[in-house]
């Protein structure tokens, strides 16, 4: 699959485009769960609205995962035995358009996955097999000296959030509105960012 020409992305079209490939790709299996893509990264998104929380987090789990649909990789299978680092392919498309924690968020969800092995050890009954699979390829729960850098980053709070919408995100029978419910507030992110 080669990958998708970002240099025609602008402020003015960036969320159309995602909605775009939501609603083109979003029936694409997702890592083996019993969701498909567009259903795990909108389930997380609907819970953290549902929950109250801010709007940096509801994005941020809406699109955590979109390096899925835009990594010239392709996604991860449980056949897979190297990681394909979906986490830097959505960050790269993303961080020209959202603010800090909306790509922290994406790039950093997979070492949240570890941090939070590394020092919440109840966390690691949360993991789906596909998401303990993952893990493996991923490196493990991180070392003493990765759990220290790691607690380094600003937006920790907002990339744990978005990490435990993750986990939750993989109900079979759940109902949630569709992209465009939440375009707007996207829409909000985007001109944050670029009038900052």
């Amino acid at each position: 699959m080669s990958k998708p020409d970002f240099s025609t992305l602008t402020r003015d079209n960036i969320v159309a485009f995602l909605g775009d490939i939501f609603d083109r790709r979003g029936d694409e299996e997702y890592l083996g769960e019993p969701v498909t893509m567009t259903e795990h990264m909108l389930q997380g998104a609907t819970i953290a609205e549902q929950n109250g929380q801010p709007e940096e987090i509801i994005v941020g789990a809406l699109l955590h995962d979109i390096g899925h649909f835009t990594s010239e990789f392709g996604t991860f299978s449980m056949e897979d035995t190297e990681d394909r680092h979906h986490e830097d392919a959505g960050a790269e498309v993303l961080e020209r358009f959202f603010p800090s924690v909306i790509t922290d968020c994406v790039r950093y969800h997979v070492a949240a996955k570890r941090y939070l092995c590394a020092t919440r050890p109840e966390y690691f009954k949360r993991l789906s097999d596909a998401s303990i699979h993952s893990l493996n390829l991923q490196g493990g729960p991180m070392s003493p000296e990765e759990v220290a850098a790691f607690e380094t980053n600003p937006n920790l709070p907002q990339i744990i959030a978005v990490r435990y919408l993750d986990e939750a995100g993989k109900r079979p029978d759940m109902q949630t509105p569709d992209f465009w419910h939440f375009a707007p507030m996207v829409q909000r992110m985007v001109d944050r960012h670029m009038q900052g």
